[in-house]
């Protein structure tokens, strides 16, 4: 959520950005916030000066009754409870407008970097950099789920009848490898200096409301009934909500972060659940790194971030390439967006396995993450960054990995996690 003040001072700038997100739909929301936010600014004035002019004449009805000037007294008291009504209803129009004000903001998109491309959607995304040489081997590398099945890892048809399409059963050498790879996701980032955490794996709607937009959480989010709380879509939400409401010195920051969590999406207007497939499920557990920093630290960290993930990668054989994500393809609350895409030999060419994101002020601005130092007090910068997210990370490792004979090879960073195995047939 971008600034009302700079909002007031520069509509013509949002209006461009907007313009830039190919979203002209919302073009009118700019001169309808400025509108509100003057009758609502308006409200306020008029309840200041009545609440001034109230407690003045509340100070002269004590002079007169002390004085014994019981009528005039009455009379002013009169004046005060009239008022006092007038003071409640201009209150209210106050909240209402304020609230009309702040929905229409949460839905006007944050100011872009600079640097990200203009384009419409994920197919005008610009190739960055490659890591590692892209091989395709001399054999056919089998769907996923076929190699999976091969080690008796894998059963989908027993969780379609327990859960439905999107879920999945992990079994055997397939699930250790599973875990062995979140295990060492957390350990690599604890080695980077990260503080490792296990979060709440719920939220309360004012925290889904602080870190994600409407669309986002409509798509997204699973309600729990009768309850305020959703189900996570990604540890993110509750590692930025953990700060929610607090202030911070200077000294303190940056607070650098680590989280697993499992993690459910509804998926909903995405490309479809496949029923053979792990790529795009309901259910998945992930390793997380977020960063509570400075304004203008975020872009260090920024770039500190996604290499992590690239390093992590490529420490597993893995190799990757980054694309910069355009302006149509950037959620709202995001000033920045990188993905993380790593080869696929099956299909000879790359795929997301992870997104790493710079979201400015925005979710500190509606979850009220404030700094006060030397500058004054001003909102923290937040960032998150997925380290791993099997089991579409195992798709990559599987197919990077294969042998002819259909034996799996595990790195060396990877065996301490695995017993010590070398390959697994």
């Amino acid at each position: 959520m971008i600034d009302i003040k700079f909002l007031r001072e520069n509509p013509d700038a949002v209006k461009e950005n907007i313009k830039k997100k190919f979203q002209d739909n919302k073009l009118g929301l700019v001169d309808e916030v400025i509108a509100l936010d003057a009758q609502s600014r308006a409200a306020k004035q008029q309840a200041d000066e009545l609440r001034a002019n109230r407690n003045k004449i509340s100070k002269e009805i004590g002079k007169l009754m002390a004085q014994g000037k019981r009528e005039e007294g009455m009379a002013l008291k009169e004046e005060v409870n009239r008022q006092a009504e007038q003071l409640k209803e201009l209150e209210a129009q106050e909240a209402e407008l304020s609230a009309k004000v702040t929905e229409i903001m949460m839905q006007i998109p944050q100011i872009i970097d600079p640097e990200v491309p203009i384009g419409k959607d994920d197919s005008e995304n610009v190739e960055i950099e490659r890591f590692g040489e892209p091989v395709v081997p001399d054999f056919e590398v089998p769907y996923h789920t076929e190699i999976m099945e091969k080690f008796n890892g894998i059963d989908l048809d027993a969780a379609r009848k327990v859960a439905g399409n999107g879920f999945y059963y992990l079994m055997g050498d397939i699930a250790r490898l599973h875990s062995a790879v979140i295990s060492y996701a957390r350990d690599f980032m604890i080695d980077r200096g990260f503080t490792y955490c296990v979060p709440p794996f719920m939220i309360r709607s004012n925290v889904v409301t602080g870190v994600m937009s409407f669309a986002e959480m409509d798509s997204m989010m699973y309600k729990i009934e009768g309850e305020d709380l959703y189900l996570i879509g990604t540890s993110e939400h509750s590692m930025i909500g953990k700060f929610i409401d607090t202030i911070h010195k200077d000294e303190d920051l940056p607070y650098t972060l680590t989280s697993y969590s499992p993690c459910f999406r509804k998926e909903k207007g995405a490309h479809g659940i496949e029923e053979r497939g792990v790529y795009r499920i309901h259910q998945f557990e992930k390793q997380e790194m977020i960063v509570v920093c400075q304004p203008e630290d975020s872009k260090m960290w920024f770039d500190k971030l996604w290499q992590n993930t690239v390093d992590l990668f490529r420490s597993l054989d893995i190799p990757v390439r980054t694309l910069e994500c355009c302006s149509g393809d950037l959620a709202d609350l995001k000033v920045r967006s990188l993905d993380v895409e790593a080869w696929s030999p099956r299909q000879k060419k790359y795929f997301e396995v992870g997104s790493c994101s710079n979201l400015g002020d925005a979710q500190a601005r509606r979850l009220k993450i404030r700094i006060n130092g030397k500058k004054g007090k001003y909102f923290a910068h937040t960032l998150n960054n997925t380290v791993v997210a099997p089991p579409r990370m195992l798709i990559a490792f599987l197919e990077n990995n294969l042998n002819a004979d259909g034996s799996i090879n595990i790195p060396v960073a990877l065996r301490p996690y695995m017993g010590g195995k070398e390959i697994i047939k």
